[in-house]
């Protein structure tokens, strides 16, 4: 009797994982414009989630933005792939077990940008980078970027966040009309040559730029 117990419970266990298929439903090219003037250039990931309330048009405006900001530092995003994945439900809130497995089920090229419905993390945080620096308990994460619904100024937090990993820096400033004051705002958009040269020296060392030849 304990025997056929225990079957009926691994099998239920199996059924249940066998129900949480996460897939790569879609993989599109985004049109971007190339900046000819730029001496780096940056391949991005972006994955969406069904069900958690992104379309697409919003996360390509607000990567329009985020090219235009980050070009100021030389940088040219010269692709990014947009990805449509299919998803228990219970992956689509940020939660490091959770955002873990996913990355890991997905393996989706670095520096990644996951856009999902909300946080389960404490302290709640609206986006929220993981460069290397801060992903040693949880290395799937690394070079990654997860922004919530409830992201204001869109294009300038994923801006601000990418930095962060590019970077793999959670520094903030206090320079007026700064990107990385902790405080995203439509008046904070610039970037520091000395900000610029870190992160092309940081990012290009950690394999997250490429030099233009």
């Amino acid at each position: 009797m304990r025997f056929f117990l225990l079957l009926a419970l691994a099998l239920a266990a199996f059924s249940a994982r066998a129900q949480e298929t996460i897939t790569v439903l879609e993989r599109r090219e985004l049109p971007i414009e190339r900046i000819t003037t730029s001496s780096h250039r940056l391949v991005l990931t972006l994955a969406y989630l069904e069900g958690s309330g992104w379309a697409p048009e919003a996360i390509h405006a607000a990567l329009r933005q985020t090219a235009g900001i980050l070009g100021q530092c030389g940088m040219m995003l010269e692709k990014a792939e947009l990805v449509r994945v299919s998803a228990p439900e219970r992956f689509r809130d940020f939660h490091t077990p959770s955002s873990r497995e996913l990355v890991r089920a997905l393996a989706l090229a670095k520096p990644a940008v996951y856009f999902v419905a909300g946080t389960r993390q404490r302290p709640a945080f609206d986006a929220e980078a993981i460069g290397r620096a801060n992903s040693r308990t949880r290395p799937e994460l690394a070079d990654t970027v997860w922004v919530t619904r409830g992201t204001r100024d869109l294009g300038l937090a994923l801006a601000h966040e990418l930095v962060h990993v590019l970077m793999d820096s959670g520094e903030h400033s206090e320079d007026a009309g700064n990107l990385m004051r902790e405080e995203t705002a439509a008046e904070n958009t610039l970037l520091s040559h000395a900000q610029c040269a870190r992160l092309r020296e940081t990012a290009t060392a950690n394999g997250l730029l490429q030099p233009r030849r």
